[in-house]
């Protein structure tokens, strides 16, 4: 499959580090350091626009060593990027930590991970089916 993307950044277009990658990762487009205070969220450009496949999305997602060291995260996760959005790629960041954590030009601040979707049609009836769970859930399966 390929992607149609516009890379309007100064860095290269993103890539798999590895061969079994699911995501790639997402560099932050800046003229100048953000500081995301502690509690502090903050709408991180991009550069990129992408035209997906009908049928797929892209999925915005933290990167592992943000939050364990950081505290810093993606607000919305996972963002979603639907097939027919056209505009920049951009990424909401919180700061979660007790720390200052300044985002530079260039830091990889999430990873995008290409999805198949459905879209299922709703058909309200009046009883669901029995199973073994039932209503049981948040905890109901033990530990």
């Amino acid at each position: 499959m390929e992607i149609r993307i516009i890379n309007g950044s100064h860095h290269a277009l993103p890539r798999y580090e590895t061969s079994q990658s699911a995501g790639m990762d997402l560099r932050a487009n800046l003229d100048e350091p953000v500081t995301l205070l502690p509690m502090q969220r903050k709408l991180i450009p991009t550069g990129l626009r992408i035209a997906l496949p009908e049928g797929y999305e892209a999925q915005v997602r933290p990167r592992s060593g943000l939050a364990l060291k950081h505290g810093v995260t993606v607000l919305n996760t996972p963002g979603t990027i639907d097939a027919d959005y056209r505009g920049e790629v951009c990424v909401i960041l919180i700061n979660l930590g007790q720390e200052p954590f300044v985002i530079n030009d260039g830091e990889r601040i999430a990873q995008m991970v290409i999805a198949r979707h459905e879209q299922p049609e709703l058909v309200a009836v009046d009883v669901l089916d029995e199973t073994e769970r039932g209503e049981g859930g948040f905890g109901h399966t033990g530990v």
